[in-house]
C-alpha cells in the first residue's frame, strides 16, 4: 500500500487527523489494531474544550455532539462543607466546554469516514509491528492485517497509537527525554444509571480524599472517589461506593446524593508523563504516545486534539508551500501547550487530593489555594481560562 500519511490508532486523534487531512486533499491511511466494536466502546475522556468542539464542528462531526452534548457553563468546587461556582463565560470572554463521551466522537468519526464516498481507508485489526525508516524520506510501516504481513509506504508517519504503542518506542532512546510523576493515589471510577444530582461538574476536597461528580448524559452518571493505589474495585460494593460518595460531596444543609444502579467500576491510577521532542525525521507523535496527563484537569483528549490540528496544519502548509518551517516547528509548537496543561492538571490534582502523608500545614495551604480561588476574580478567571482551553498558538 501506499499513501502520503501513514496514521497508526483509530482513536480520536488518529480518527480527526485523517478526517482533517481528507477535507484538504491529503491521502491517509488510518491502521487501528483493535475491532471496530472495541474502539466504539471504550470509555475514556468526556470534558470538551471550546477549541475541540470548535474544530469537530467544522469538519462536519458535530451533528450529533450538537444535538446530544451538554454544554457547560461552569464547574463547582467543594470544600469544607461549601461549594462555590466558576464561572466559565463571564471569565473568558464567552467560553464553555461541552460533556459529550469519547466514545460517542470516535463513532461520530467512523461514521464519517466509513460513510462518505472517497474517504480514507481505515483498517481495523490491523496491527502496526513496526516502523522503518522514519528518519528517511519514505518510511514504511510494517503491519498484520487477516493474517498476513503487508507494508504502508508513506511520506510520513503519525504515531497516534497511544502511551503504549510502536511509535512512541520507534524513536532511538538517545534521541529523547522523558519526565514522569507518578501520584501517590489513583481514581475508582464509576457508572450509574441516575439521573446527575449537579447541573454542572463537582470538584470535592473532603477530609476523606477528592471525589468527582460527573455525567455522561442526563440519565447515566459518572463519579470518582479517591482511593490508594492498588484498590480492588472488587473490594468496594455499590452500598459504599454511594456511601462515601454521600459523605465527600455533602454541602451543609444541602441536598443528598441521587442513588441508582452502578453498571462499572474501574480503578484508574494517576501519572503525569511527556517524551520529549514529539518528532523523529517523518515520524510525529501525537496525544498519549507523547505525553499524559492526570483526568482531574480534563486535558487528555483535548491535548491529542491540539496535537493534530497543528499537524494537520503543517501538512496542508507544506502541500500548498513547500515550505516545512511548520512540519519542523511541530514538537516545540505542540510542547508549548503540553506542558501548561501538564501545570494546570497537577495543579488541579494536587490542590484537590489528599496525600497519604499530607502535614496539616500542607492541608491548610490547599485549602487556601481553593479559598483564593473563590474569594479572587483574578484566581478563579485564571482557572477558567486554563479550562475551558489556552489558546491553539
Amino acid at each position: 500500500m501506499r499513501t502520503t500519511v501513514g496514521i497508526i490508532g483509530g482513536g480520536p486523534a488518529g480518527l480527526l487527523l485523517a478526517r482533517l487531512l481528507h477535507r484538504a486533499g491529503i491521502d491517509c491511511v488510518v491502521l487501528e489494531s483493535r475491532d471496530r466494536a472495541y474502539v466504539e466502546r471504550r470509555q475514556r475522556a468526556g470534558i470538551l474544550e471550546q477549541g475541540t468542539v470548535d474544530v469537530l464542528r467544522e469538519c462536519g462531526a458535530g451533528g450529533r455532539l450538537d444535538r446530544e452534548g451538554l454544554p457547560h457553563q461552569g464547574i463547582e468546587l467543594r470544600f469544607g462543607g461549601r461549594g462555590h461556582r466558576v464561572d466559565f463565560p463571564s471569565a473568558t470572554g464567552g467560553k464553555s466546554v461541552m460533556v459529550y463521551a469519547q466514545t460517542e466522537i470516535v463513532k461520530d468519526l467512523i461514521a464519517l469516514q466509513l460513510e462518505e464516498p472517497g474517504g480514507p481507508p481505515l483498517l481495523f485489526g490491523a496491527e502496526a509491528l513496526a516502523i522503518e525508516k522514519p528518519d528517511s524520506a519514505a518510511p514504511v510501516v510494517r503491519f498484520r492485517h487477516e493474517g498476513r504481513e503487508q507494508t504502508l509506504s508513506c511520506d510520513y508517519v503519525a504515531g497516534c497509537d497511544g502511551f503504549h504503542g510502536i511509535a512512541r518506542r520507534t524513536i532511538p532512546a538517545d534521541r529523547v527525554r522523558a519526565f514522569e510523576h507518578a501520584y501517590p493515589y489513583s481514581w475508582l471510577g464509576v457508572l450509574a444509571d441516575v439521573a446527575p444530582s449537579c447541573e454542572e461538574l463537582i470538584y470535592a476536597r473532603h477530609q476523606r480524599g477528592f471525589a468527582l461528580h460527573s455525567m455522561r448524559s442526563p440519565q447515566v452518571s459518572r463519579l470518582y472517589l479517591q482511593v490508594p493505589n492498588a484498590t480492588d474495585p472488587d473490594e468496594w460494593s455499590h452500598e459504599r461506593i454511594w456511601d462515601e460518595l454521600s459523605a465527600r460531596f455533602a454541602l451543609d444543609g444541602g441536598r443528598t446524593l441521587e442513588r441508582g444502579p452502578i453498571t462499572a467500576t474501574s480503578v484508574t491510577p494517576m501519572r503525569s508523563f511527556v517524551q520529549e521532542p514529539m518528532r523523529h525525521g517523518r515520524l510525529f507523535l501525537a496525544g498519549d504516545a507523547a505525553h499524559i496527563v492526570p483526568p482531574t484537569g480534563a486535558k487528555g483528549l483535548n491535548l491529542a486534539v491540539t496535537d493534530v490540528i497543528t499537524l494537520a496544519r503543517a501538512l496542508i502548509h507544506h502541500q500548498g508551500t513547500g515550505s516545512s518551517e511548520l512540519l519542523d516547528g511541530y514538537s516545540r509548537t505542540c510542547l508549548r501547550r503540553v506542558w501548561q496543561a501538564e501545570r494546570f492538571s497537577y495543579f488541579m490534582t494536587d490542590t484537590l487530593h489528599r496525600r497519604p502523608d499530607e502535614t496539616p500545614f500542607e492541608d491548610r495551604e490547599r485549602i487556601a489555594r481553593l479559598e483564593r480561588i473563590a474569594s479572587s476574580p483574578t484566581a478563579s478567571a485564571e482557572l477558567a481560562e486554563n479550562y475551558v482551553g489556552l489558546p491553539l498558538s
